[in-house]
């Protein structure tokens, strides 16, 4: 595929899952977890399938890149707003998500000139990556923080009605 295309298709998906929750969303768990997982599996394919090769070097840069991504998108998570409304979860973006998020660019903008400095490839640090794991770990805090409140998440009928 098209570098320019896949980078285009991301940037789409990134700006309707933010503007969506900014404006607030039944918590449907395909929503929450499906955009992140896409651009995970997106990201580890284009890791995988470097055809530079993976050196150790690489290894380690893209896995502590994740598990930072992964902690930010948890601490992102937290600030999501998680309330009932018609019955249902509804999550609903904050100031206080976008000021985490800002931060969140910023420490991960710093980890990235880390890696380059550190001997990591470019074909083994894919944006995607880097967005899915953060989606991913305020999906993971998000859906723990629905489940706690015991009222149900949104379904596909139940957004219709």
């Amino acid at each position: 595929m098209n570098i320019w295309l896949l980078a285009g298709v991301i940037a789409v998906v990134v700006v309707i899952v933010v503007v969506k929750r900014l404006a607030g969303e039944p918590l449907d768990a395909r929503d929450l977890f499906g955009p992140a997982l896409v651009l995970t599996a997106i990201g580890t394919w284009t890791v995988v399938r470097n055809e530079a090769g993976l050196t150790g070097t690489d290894l380690a840069w893209t896995v502590s890149g994740a598990v930072l991504g992964l902690a930010l998108g948890a601490a992102r998570g937290a600030t999501v707003r998680v309330f009932e409304k018609e019955g249902v979860l509804w999550q609903r973006y904050t100031g206080r998500t976008f000021l985490v998020l800002a931060v969140s660019l910023a420490v991960m903008a710093g980890f990235g000139w880390l890696a380059a400095r550190g001997g990591m490839h470019e074909g083994a640090r894919p944006v995607q990556l880097s967005i899915g794991v953060g989606f991913l770990g305020e999906a993971l805090v998000v859906g723990a923080r629905g489940l706690a409140t015991g009222v149900p998440f949104a379904t596909r009928a139940s957004r219709r009605s």
